[in-house]
């Protein structure tokens, strides 16, 4: 089947749209450019879905690529037939393919392979045909003695014969693909402590473990993978040895035959000693891959609301990155993000210390006009947190504050990046300037930091990097993209986030508008070294540039439908200046009444991008973030020691894993909503209902203090 057909019915689109899209991809197109400005050629696909089709249309041509290496190889070996040929086109997965090459693979030296330096494989040929007037096994291997090669005895040359049928069981690709759907259907992972007397352990759950392989959770597979690296656990993939040699013999043997139970023999060491350890890896790797896929995806799902939670924008805030022996570092910082004052103060030293912190910041929220104070949630964060309520009250109110997630705040403070931004400030005050911006705006300040160190996954560094990578930086860039950039104040990290730029060309628009003042316009950027107009098509739509006398510079409309929406404007009875003074009424129901694809047909653009400009034009460099819920702000804060079951609360959602969601309610330990609490209804993922950022109602189900647990419900009571 041609390779955009199966992309089609993979995912469920049009043939046309999945060509348009590969040919799209194969010009060098980003995916954000894609999803937005060429929707008529894709049928409107989201993000999302182009993704999954360039990830799918990266592995498939992989596949042919090493389809065509494996049938070379083979061929030079002068061993290629149609039969063969055949076989591997139709291979829908790499391990298909690698099973048929499995037999003319260069071996190191084996059993086998020494049993064929001897002579004996014309022998092992004979007995393995099972044929009607095949001879009995003693009687043959007597024609094949030969002391010189080491075959003294009939015994010596059934043993080589056997080694020779064994491999050749082994490396037949239909037998190890029907052992590998039986492994897969009817196997178990099993689990338990490697030392008998093991001490209680975050692995304990694992110390006596044994679960369906077809059932098996990826959280339990990646935390029995790292019990087993950390040498606390033994784990192995088990399948029932007698189911596995009777679908063997029901494979090999030919009943009747005089050489039967002598295959018989060879098919049960083949299974022993070669397929059995072979496939037990095969099966091992192939549950860690879909779980580190699953916890990938699952990655992904809780970065993008993270990145996209809505900003407080313009409000001066102060940020607190609370710590012990090093003090809590103080950053103020303006509306803009412009850093006002630094200090550090020592809360927990004592009640002087503390009382001497509050006076002192006090003194810094009334000289600066502080309106939100951020915290950090690592180590002394609900120390600090009882002081800032406290110091809410010393300055009369007026002011709040908001735990922040802190994750890689510690990263960034320590590279180059924040060196180049703040060379005057000490490394700790640079993080409590991050926690004080990660408030006002989340997305501008996260894309600085490597998405693995925000923390908002499983298991992140045991993942594969490369695979990782990949699928978090396609998540920011989905989420920047979304948003838009502001040309004139962007940083150079967020930059390089928006499609067609990269860490160059972000670079040099940063230096280009350091040397000759803000731009005034998007054309303007093409004077930027190193941006061409290709880079220019793809990230133009993406810029804002408010100070420009083109109101449509500062939307989302592309400059190659400045015409159209021109045009449509005028048709609707409008000019640019209504758009720029905000005066164009219901634009919508105007389209709608005049007829969308007479509109679209008069305007020479399709009906998607046709709502898209009209979009724009009615709310100019809208930020969509702005119409997600608002983050929770507090004035006051509550213990553990205060929650009692039945207690209703507001919280938010902080993390989303396979078995459920953790909520922070303002207690400073966030509780687990159990995948089984979250609705009343089945779910298969806790993300299908709950993702990080949402506000949700949550009651208390059990608090146990000792071992720092909220167990919390999302039900309503019946």
């Amino acid at each position: 089947m041609e390779l955009n057909q199966i992309l089609a019915e993979e995912l469920d689109q049009p043939l046309k749209y999945v060509e348009n899209v590969v040919q799209l991809i194969d010009e060098g197109n980003t995916i954000p450019f894609i999803a937005r400005y060429r929707k008529e050629l894709h049928g409107a696909m989201d993000d999302t879905t182009l993704r999954t089709l360039e990830d799918r249309l990266n592995y498939l041509r992989g596949l042919e690529k090493r389809r065509e290496e494996v049938k070379n190889a083979i061929d030079g070996q002068g061993k290629l037939t149609e039969e063969l040929i055949a076989a591997i086109d139709a291979a829908k997965t790499l391990s298909e393919v690698e099973d048929l090459y499995r037999p003319y693979k260069q071996k190191r030296r084996t059993r086998a392979t020494m049993a064929k330096e001897k002579g004996l494989e014309p022998l092992a040929l004979v007995l393995f045909a099972q044929e009607k007037d095949c001879p009995v096994p003693e009687e043959e291997a007597a024609k094949y003695l030969d002391a010189e090669k080491g075959v003294e005895t009939i015994e010596d040359a059934l043993s080589g014969a056997s080694d020779i049928i064994a491999e050749m069981i082994s490396d037949d690709a239909a037998l190890r693909k029907q052992l590998r759907a039986l492994y897969i259907r009817s196997g178990e992972l099993v689990s338990c402590a490697k030392q008998s007397d093991a001490a209680d352990s975050v692995y304990r759950l694992y110390y006596a473990f044994r679960g369906a392989v077809s059932k098996v959770q990826g959280h339990q597979i990646l935390a029995m993978n790292r019990g087993e690296r950390e040498e606390i656990l033994k784990v192995k993939a088990e399948l029932d040895r007698d189911a596995a040699l009777i679908a063997l013999r029901r494979a090999v043997l030919v009943p009747g035959s005089a050489s039967m139970a002598f295959v018989r023999t060879a098919a049960e060491d083949a299974w022993d000693r070669l397929l059995e350890p072979s496939l037990e890896r095969e099966i091992r790797t192939m549950l860690t891959d879909e779980a580190n896929e699953g916890a990938i995806h699952n990655f992904g799902l809780n970065l993008r609301p993270l990145l996209m939670q809505p900003p407080v924008k313009g409000k001066v805030t102060m940020g607190l990155d609370p710590g012990y022996r090093n003090g809590c570092k103080v950053a103020v910082v303006d509306g803009t993000g412009k850093v006002l004052d630094t200090t550090v103060v020592y809360p927990t030293y004592g009640e002087r210390q503390k009382n001497e912190a509050i006076e002192k910041l006090g003194r810094l929220i009334k000289k600066d006009g502080v309106e939100h104070i951020a915290i950090g949630n690592g180590t002394a964060s609900r120390e600090t947190e009882q002081m800032a309520v406290e110091l809410i009250r010393s300055v009369g109110g007026g002011v709040s504050y908001m735990i922040v997630n802190e994750a890689g705040a510690s990263v960034y403070s320590a590279s180059e990046l924040a060196a180049e931004e703040f060379p005057e400030f000490d490394v700790n005050l640079r993080s409590a300037v991050s926690i004080a911006r990660r408030l006002q705006d989340p997305l501008a300040e996260l894309v600085k930091i490597d998405p693995k160190a925000i923390g908002v996954g499983q298991y992140q560094h045991d993942m594969p990097q490369a695979r990782l990578n990949e699928t978090l930086d396609g998540v920011v860039e989905d989420c920047v993209n979304a948003v838009g950039v502001d040309l004139n104040t962007a940083s150079a990290p967020l930059l390089r986030r928006v499609a067609g730029l990269n860490a160059t060309t972000a670079k040099n628009i940063v230096k280009y508008r350091e040397e000759n003042g803000i731009f005034t316009s998007r054309k303007q950027v093409l004077k930027v070294p190193k941006l061409g107009p290709k880079a220019y098509e793809q990230c133009a739509g993406f810029l804002r540039v408010p100070e420009s006398k083109s109101v449509l510079d500062h939307t989302g409309v592309h400059p190659e439908s400045y015409g159209a929406a021109e045009t449509l404007l005028s048709l609707c009875g409008y000019t640019l200046d209504d758009v720029k003074k905000n005066k164009l009424g219901d634009l919508k129901k105007k389209v709608e009444s005049l007829g969308v694809e007479r509109l679209a047909q008069q305007c020479g653009i399709g009906v998607p991008t046709l709502l898209d400009v009209a979009a724009e034009l009615q709310k100019p460099g809208r930020d969509p973030r702005d119409e997600l819920p608002k983050p929770i702000l507090r004035t006051d804060v509550l213990s553990v020691a205060d929650l009692k079951p039945g207690m209703e609360l507001t919280g938010t959602v902080r993390n989303v894993i396979d078995f459920g969601a953790f909520v922070d309610i303002g207690v400073h330990q966030d509780g687990l909503v159990h995948i089984s609490q979250i609705c009343d209804q089945f779910i298969k993922h806790p993300s299908e209902k709950v993702a990080v950022g949402d506000v949700v109602t949550v009651c208390v189900l059990e608090v146990d203090e000792k071992k720092h647990r909220i167990s919390l419900t999302m039900k309503k009571p019946s």
